[in-house]
């Protein structure tokens, strides 16, 4: 065994070999300093590994081979089938391993075992697959100008691109360096992909500000966002960001019920809450507030099991580290002291073996607008419940926040089983059965995504209902677009929009006279 890999044996029994080095022109080195950080299992809160922590000196060699391998004949050369057949062996290959990345995705993270193998890497393949089917489709276009004249444009790559990942979805540190694996394995020539573990203020830092990188993609806080594009610009880097959320979820009087609450509760529950999009704010018209309230508490009793996460029957797991653990108990603090009322939860779980970052799912109602828990990002299992009047105070409130990413509508009556379905308020989510009402508040909400009679169901394959069985599917379809407005990010991820954000477009004249 080399000191850059080491043996382990998960606790659902999987053996695994798990590189621990940087992963620099397709093999796996010591960081220069030779630097470790340990990673924590977040279920019992002993070590797991340590992994080598990347330096500046680091990220320059990272940097170098991905300039390299930008003009070397093997990858610039490569005909864009080719590349696509990469894509497709990778797609396998995590296929293939699918049991392996999703016990590290557990063990690392906490998320439900059956999440992480149906939700999380599904989508990587997915996704990957998507994209390869786009690699030989990168046209331009001629544009007429007059009959003298020739003009066409034609897509260029970006160049060297520095991708600073979340560890949230859909994969985290160490599955991620398990994925470099299979990278090589799949047949990426040298230096195409490079993999840098460290801490942000050091690795992050040493990314965003690189003369050498041409392009920064981002997922994080916002407050973070703001010092990469700080950093970034020391060479106007192309930038996407995809940032904080605090997204709402309306339920009008008229929304199917059980339907709105199913979604509700998978719509902040799921994950542990960390997820970005959501809908932590639920806004719930005067009518049936009182129901709807009571409803949602029977459903997060009934559906929301805390345990051991390669455990079947567990619908919660742990937070992912002590920081965000201890986050999460300040803000229900803050709820408390500034009136608010627990309405559910508010505690820690202790009944894992008596140990874990596990919090209790919480519910606070009597909420005002100006208060922390309703205005700011908690990222975990934690709502708020608020009631109000009218449609213009539902828009109002929902927008009245300086994110953008997401928002809800619940529309239930024009959605059924094979319909197409689809973090700062990143999106909205609308529960209604009056399509008229739905369309004009998906337009009148500020929002990167909305949500009508659903919440957090970007696949468009699986489309599960109230009385549905099937496990939640957190798979977000590669081909429509993911990303928010105002300080939840900038640009977009996925779909056509996203690949477009990864190239250069060219314009080319021609004079024929």
């Amino acid at each position: 065994m080399s000191d850059t890999a080491v043996e382990l044996t998960a606790p659902n029994g999987v053996h695994i070999k798990q590189p621990i080095g940087l992963f620099i022109n397709n093999e796996f080195v010591k960081s220069t300093s030779g630097e470790k950080f340990a990673t924590i299992n977040p279920t019992n809160e002993q070590e797991i590994t340590s992994v080598y922590a990347a330096g500046p000196e680091d990220v320059d060699l990272a940097v170098n081979a991905a300039r390299k391998a930008l003009k070397d004949p093997s990858w610039r050369d490569l005909s864009s089938s080719d590349r696509g057949r990469l894509l497709y062996n990778l797609a396998d290959l995590v296929h293939e391993n699918a049991h392996t990345l999703a016990t590290i995705e557990t063990w690392d993270n906490g998320k439900p075992f059956k999440h992480a193998r149906g939700g999380d890497i599904r989508h990587v393949a997915l996704c990957l697959r998507y994209y390869a089917g786009w690699a030989d489709k990168i046209q331009g276009n001629v544009i007429e100008t007059a009959p003298t004249k020739l003009t066409y444009t034609i897509r260029e790559p970006v160049g060297v691109c520095g991708q600073i990942i979340p560890w949230n979805f859909p994969l985290t540190p160490l599955s991620a360096l398990y994925l470099a694996t299979l990278i090589a394995k799949a047949g990426f020539p040298s230096g195409v992909v490079n993999i840098v573990n460290g801490f942000g203020r050091v690795t992050g830092a040493a990314i965003a500000s690189h003369l050498d990188i041409d392009k920064i993609a981002f997922t994080g806080s916002s407050a973070t966002g703001r010092e990469i594009m700080k950093l970034a610009s020391i060479n106007q880097k192309n930038i996407t960001l995809e940032t904080g959320g605090k997204s709402p979820l309306l339920v009008f009087d008229d929304a199917d019920l059980k339907e709105a609450v199913t979604w509700a509760h998978r719509g902040i529950m799921v994950n542990m809450g960390q997820v970005c999009t959501a809908t932590s704010r639920i806004l719930v018209q005067e009518g049936v507030y009182d129901q709807f309230l009571e409803a949602f508490k029977k459903q997060v009793k009934a559906i929301s099991k805390i345990g051991d996460p390669f455990e079947d029957s567990t619908f919660q797991g742990p937070q992912i580290t002590k920081v965000q653990f201890d986050r999460i108990l300040g803000y229900i603090e803050s709820g408390k002291s500034e009136g608010a009322t627990l309405a559910m939860g508010g505690e820690t779980h202790k009944d894992v073996n008596g140990k874990g970052f596990f919090v209790q799912p919480t519910v606070f109602t009597d909420v005002k607008d100006e208060m922390k828990i309703y205005r700011e990002e908690i990222f975990g299992p934690f709502v708020v419940i608020s009631s109000f009047k009218t449609e213009e105070e539902a828009v109002r409130r929902a927008n009245d926040t300086t994110y953008g990413l997401g928002s809800s509508v619940s529309l239930a009556a024009l959605l059924a089983p094979g319909a197409q379905r689809s973090r700062l308020s990143f999106y909205l989510q609308v529960f209604t059965q009056d399509i008229k009402k739905a369309l004009r508040v998906a337009r009148d909400i500020e929002a990167g995504m909305v949500w009508i009679n659903s919440s957090n169901d970007s696949d468009y394959r699986y489309v599960p209902s109230a009385s549905s069985n099937k496990d939640i599917d957190l798979t977000i379809a590669p081909s429509i677009p993911f990303g928010g407005i105002k300080q939840s990010g900038i640009g977009r991820e996925l779909g056509e929009a996203g690949l477009a954000a990864y190239t250069n477009l060219k314009a080319v004249h021609v004079n024929l006279a």
